[in-house]
């Protein structure tokens, strides 16, 4: 465990990441994640965490592990074309993570997501957390929209609304 990175995780108030990703901040969003669905069949869910509990720190869970396991918890997986993503922020260690479905992954490799994550991570260096994650948003369905256009049923099967854990 690396101490730098506890002292991040258990000093880092929850009010900040909270004021960093206000409501307001939150259903801008919201709303880009419906607009992107409407040109797709992915399905897009946006999750902050403001920092690691105490006991992930000390196992030394990697954000890639915690993005992982969000995914799971909130059943991204769980669409009828596979085609889940999330997009996982880790506020404490400043990191992002795209994880997505075995649909979407099959067509979509993991430089391409790597990149988009990247992008985000830079506008987040220079404090522009908001248009950071539209950008990213932006990225993400370039690529979902090429590989997963709507067709004329395009079900909303999971949640919009950002969470922020």
């Amino acid at each position: 465990m690396k101490i730098k990175r506890l002292i991040k995780h258990l000093l880092l108030p929850p009010w900040l990441t909270r004021r960093t990703f206000s409501p307001a901040v939150m259903a801008r969003i919201e709303d880009a994640v419906k607009r992107s669905e409407q040109l797709h069949r992915g399905e897009l869910r946006v999750v902050i965490e403001a920092s690691l509990d105490f006991g992930p720190l000390l196992r030394g869970q990697s954000p890639r592990e915690r993005a992982c396991e969000v995914f799971a918890e909130l059943g991204v997986w769980d669409t009828a074309a596979n085609s889940g993503v999330l997009l996982y922020i880790n506020h404490a260690d400043r990191d992002i993570e795209i994880v997505a479905d075995r649909g979407i992954n099959a067509r979509v490799t993991q430089a391409q997501w790597e990149a988009i994550c990247r992008s985000i991570e830079l506008e987040f260096r220079e404090h522009r957390f908001e248009a950071g994650l539209l950008e990213g948003i932006r990225q993400i369905t370039g690529l979902l929209t090429r590989h997963f256009p709507a067709t004329g049923d395009n079900p909303d099967e999971l949640g919009n609304r950002p969470i922020l854990l």
